[in-house]
């Protein structure tokens, strides 16, 4: 492995890699059961470490501390071979199917993989690298004995596990939706620069055994196609889990926002013998928030039935209507509107109860009536009985 990329490449993807971890991190300790999650995480771990251990820097470093002149190209083989593996196993472990073949698969890999990596190290110390390469050790040992077979045996042993990873996240992904689909794409594409990895090396290997020099595809070429590859490698192990909980937090923040004008309405109504527990925000779960914002706003509303005055519902409803409002437009105006009258009336003369009660909304959901607040039917409608309600019985 003396010329090539700097160090940056290889250390800005591994720093990606461990990141990614490191956000999984807090959910892998709350939820320690989680055995994909886990799997996720080690795999996400390994490959920061291949990366920053094939960094020239580091591979320098490496032989230094062993004293072993290119110790590190069996060591970053053999981690790169384990990687594949553990990859290999993931997605084996990840998709469904039943556990007895989840298991003799798994158990073959591990057989397979374990061996290929012994044959690295003994392939190793059966050659002879007496120069030290930090970028070039494919291809300036390309026809050294033993040791050109443990190159050409990681690459095959890389490209299977990418061959197969490619061929399994394909299939899969055509059997379902969502994150999970768009993860195992971008799965498929990480894979696919896997190949183009091994392909590239092996081109520039089998160049120096034919008398030519393709050298520039060792060292320019394929660090470029391992960090894409790590970053888009990342993401696709990560969608799939996080995913899920972003849409749903976005989508709890989007009805938080949403019911902000019926909250901004109701806040204030006293509600006797209901319970109401301030939560901050910054530590609360949004979904915990929305929950206590629509019992507050439903224990308001039940507050609100005595001065809720159903023949102004109704008056409001066909004025909705007549203005060209969709039947559940018109629903939502009409709560809105007699809401809004009852909330001057409990605030202006709380005696001044109908003898009607209220049992039922128009339209329970909270959304609907909350967005109708802001219409200006229903302020037009607010200020036609807004002088009524404040003046109330003599």
């Amino acid at each position: 492995m003396a010329s090539g990329p700097s160090n940056l490449i290889y250390h800005i993807s591994g720093s990606i890699l461990w990141l990614v971890c490191a956000v999984k991190i807090p959910t892998l300790v709350r939820r320690r059961d989680d055995a994909l999650l886990r799997a996720a995480c080690r795999l996400l771990f390994a490959g920061g470490c291949i990366m920053f251990l094939a960094a020239p820097n580091i591979v320098l470093a490496l032989n230094r501390l062993t004293g072993v002149t290119n110790f590190s190209a069996p060591a970053v083989y053999a981690a790169l071979t384990a990687y594949s593996a553990a990859a290999l196993l993931l997605i084996i472990n990840w998709r469904p199917a039943p556990a007895e073949q989840i298991r003799r698969i798994s158990r073959w890999v591990v057989i397979a993989y374990g061996f290929t990596v012994l044959i690295i190290f003994l392939l190793f110390w059966a050659g002879n690298a007496p120069v030290q390469q930090l970028t070039l050790f494919d291809t300036y040992y390309a026809n050294t004995p033993y040791i050109r077979e443990m190159i050409v045996v990681y690459l095959v042993a890389h490209g299977v596990a990418a061959t197969a990873s490619i061929i399994l996240c394909w299939r899969w992904s055509k059997q379902i939706r969502g994150y999970l689909r768009t993860g195992l794409h971008l799965l498929v594409c990480a894979y696919v620069l896997h190949l183009c990895y091994d392909v590239c090396r092996l081109v520039g290997v089998a160049a120096r055994w034919t008398g030519h020099n393709l050298d520039f595809l060792i060292d320019q070429v394929t660090p470029r196609f391992a960090a894409l590859s790590a970053v888009l490698g990342a993401v696709g192990f990560t969608l799939p889990l996080v995913g899920p909980r972003v849409s749903e937090t976005t989508r709890v923040m989007r009805q938080l926002r949403q019911l902000n004008p019926l909250w901004r309405t109701l806040q204030h109504v006293p509600t006797p013998g209901a319970v109401r527990t301030s939560l901050p925000w910054w530590r609360t779960p949004p979904a915990l928030l929305l929950t206590s914002r629509k019992t507050a706003l439903y224990d308001a509303i039940l507050a609100l039935s005595p001065y809720c005055d159903p023949t102004i519902r109704d008056a409001a409803y066909q004025t909705a209507l007549r203005s060209g409002a969709s039947e559940p437009t018109a629903e939502a105006t009409a709560d809105a509107a007699m809401i809004l009258v009852a909330c001057e009336r409990q605030r202006t003369d709380p005696e001044a109860q109908t003898t009607t009660q209220l049992t039922t909304l128009r339209s329970p959901d909270l959304i609907p009536l909350s967005q109708a607040l802001t219409l200006p039917v229903v302020q037009d409608l607010h200020e036609h009985h807004r002088a009524p309600a404040e003046s109330g019985p003599s």
